[in-house]
């Protein structure tokens, strides 16, 4: 391949990996599916270069696995150990409230209030996917503000594990209503500086996303 053919395409792989993501979350690519570099670069018209970097990209955000031998997979787990990981999960991220409530500045409420307007706006468009990229980055900002690297890395891997469970869910208008109303607690809590508070409602917040979620799943098909 020519040079400048092969720096175009691999520059679709963003593009690619973001189709990718969209067949997951909707459930056209099942968990458990293989991914095969050869069908998808014929269903998305390039070479199996792209395909293969988009599929590194959803690696590192966890959605798929590669199983030695046998190909990349698209990531499952079951109810129990996604049970056991949000439990895991309400710990660091009430730990990082607590935190933050202590290290919070300017620029961060700044941040913060600005995607809990964005938050709101995606919830009045009905915009479960935006929504659900806001939400990730306003726990993101608090794990920033914790100041502890172990405890980032720690809340991300659940993060990763808990994508394709998680995402379902967040299209549904009052869920992100209900969310976002416990992220607006969290942040009055962390601005005011009171600690033992931001760490109740963030612990809670997260287990109630678990109880919605949880609500969702028993819910017919």
């Amino acid at each position: 391949m020519e040079p400048a053919k092969e720096k175009t395409e691999q520059g679709l792989s963003p593009a690619i990996a973001e189709e990718l993501k969209r067949l997951i979350y909707s459930g056209e690519i099942q968990p458990g599916d293989r991914l095969n570099e050869a069908a998808l670069a014929l269903r998305m018209g390039t070479s199996r270069g792209p395909i293969r970097e988009a599929i590194r990209m959803l690696a590192g955000l966890g959605l798929v696995t590669a199983v030695p031998n046998r190909g990349v997979f698209v990531r499952q787990i079951s109810v129990r150990e996604m049970l056991e990981i949000y439990e895991l999960r309400a710990l660091v991220f009430g730990f990082a409230a607590e935190r933050a409530s202590v290290h919070v500045d300017d620029r961060h409420r700044t941040e913060l209030e600005q995607l809990l307007d964005r938050m709101d706006t995606a919830c009045d468009a009905g915009d479960g996917t935006g929504y659900y990229e806001l939400n990730l980055r306003f726990h993101t900002v608090i794990l920033e503000l914790c100041g502890n690297q172990r405890a980032h890395q720690a809340y991300d891997d659940y993060i990763k594990e808990l994508h394709l469970f998680r995402r379902s869910y967040f299209n549904a208008p009052g869920n992100m209503r209900r969310s976002n109303a416990e992220h607006r607690a969290i942040y009055e809590a962390i601005a005011k500086g009171d600690a033992k508070r931001a760490r109740t409602l963030a612990e809670r917040h997260v287990l109630s996303g678990r109880d919605r979620l949880l609500a969702r799943l028993e819910q017919p098909a």
